[in-house]
């Protein structure tokens, strides 16, 4: 399972290591404790297929881009998808497949969080912003 990766050994000083994004590809096994922040147009990210070796890990994404710039798809490998749910604007949002925030109302700061809690799901343990499901 993966951890998170901290850019310092100083406890009142740790960051969580950063990647970023500027063309569409897949999130490697060594960057699953990574935040990853996206702030270019109609990216889609992909995240590793779960295995027994990264069960439990957990994926922050972060829409860096500015208000209604920007696009962001999350898609699972193969046949894992992204389940759960979270409220957006007094609403109750239901995943079955990728994410998507919406580039017409995608905010800077928009985030999700999803943890791998199967072998073919990624759950939504938090997030914030307009998500919408694609199947």
């Amino acid at each position: 399972m993966s951890a998170y990766k901290y850019l310092s050994n100083d406890e009142v000083r740790n960051q969580v290591a950063q990647s970023y994004y500027t063309a569409t590809g897949d999130i490697s096994e060594s960057d699953l404790g990574n935040d990853h922040n996206v702030a270019v147009d109609a990216l889609t990210i992909g995240i590793p297929l779960i295995t027994s070796g990264n069960l439990g890990s957990t994926i922050f994404f972060r829409n860096t881009g500015a208000d209604a710039a920007v696009k962001l798809v999350i898609s699972p490998k193969n046949t894992n998808k992204i389940i759960g749910s979270m409220t957006q604007a007094a609403a109750v949002f239901s995943a079955s497949g990728v994410l998507d925030n919406t580039k017409a109302t995608a905010l800077k700061g928009d985030w999700v969080a999803l943890r791998a809690v199967s072998l073919t799901e990624w759950y939504i343990i938090g997030g914030q912003g307009i998500w919408i499901s694609e199947s």
